[in-house]
């Protein structure tokens, strides 16, 4: 789901067939709105210059961006689609190719207005909202689950882990996912909240001769030079 692996975690287990429902409707709801690689989705479709009335899904997300950006003094920056594309993620990423790199600054995040369900999208931006939508959907999928099967549950979509109600869980980190349980870096144990992981080690892919990846420095438009090969975040919640 989102183009990565998704797995919920629930206790007591005879709560995972509606856990599971209610998890892939938030999935796709936000898919259908947010996802860049679809030429169907509500954010693919909104028009470039003028206002446009949004979902509250959508405009949700979109305040959601908007405000990581202010946090972050613009270095989260949803308007880095663009620099995204040239660099050659235009599709989902298990279907990358090869081909030619250019390198822009993003057009900047205060471009952007939002006003409660009304979006002004520039003509030369184009939103990315991976950074936070993913993170996102957990946090909801968490919310409802918790609070319509009242159980505890874990959502993990990709490294973007949210988890609500009752208990406790134990969260293996390591810089390849796929062998965090076996050979864990650290575990850390989660009672609320979200724990967000990324790093440079999985997600990249060649093009034009160089190794890119998928974490873009707004200001340059181009991937961050390596320094951290993992950086893990916990907080209220994983947005």
């Amino acid at each position: 789901a989102l183009g990565t692996a998704a797995s919920i975690l629930v206790t007591p287990p005879n709560r995972l067939p509606m856990a599971t429902a209610l998890l892939k409707s938030t999935l796709e709801a936000i898919d259908a709105a947010c996802s860049r690689f679809r030429s169907d989705s509500e954010i693919s479709l909104l028009p470039f210059g003028r206002p446009a009335t949004v979902s509250p899904l959508l405009a949700e997300a979109i305040g959601v961006a908007l405000r990581a950006a202010r946090l972050t003094d613009g270095l989260v920056d949803p308007t880095v689609g663009g620099a995204m594309r040239a660099l050659g993620y235009d599709r989902d990423f298990a279907s990358i190719v090869d081909g030619p790199v250019s390198i822009a600054p993003a057009p900047g995040w205060h471009r952007v207005m939002l006003d409660r369900q009304t979006v002004v999208v520039p003509r030369d931006v184009h939103l990315d909202l991976g950074a936070t939508a993913k993170a996102l959907a957990a946090d909801k999928a968490a919310q409802s689950i918790a609070r319509n099967l009242r159980c505890g549950v874990l959502v993990n979509l990709g490294g973007d882990i949210s988890i609500a109600g009752p208990g406790s869980w134990d969260v293996a980190v390591a810089d390849d996912h796929a062998n965090a349980v076996a050979y864990p870096d650290t575990t850390v144990v989660l009672r609320g909240g979200g724990l967000a992981t990324s790093g440079t080690t999985r997600r990249r892919w060649q093009r034009a001769g160089r190794t890119i990846h998928h974490i873009v420095d707004p200001r340059t438009g181009d991937t961050v030079p390596p320094y951290w090969g993992t950086v893990t975040v916990a907080a209220k919640s994983c947005v």
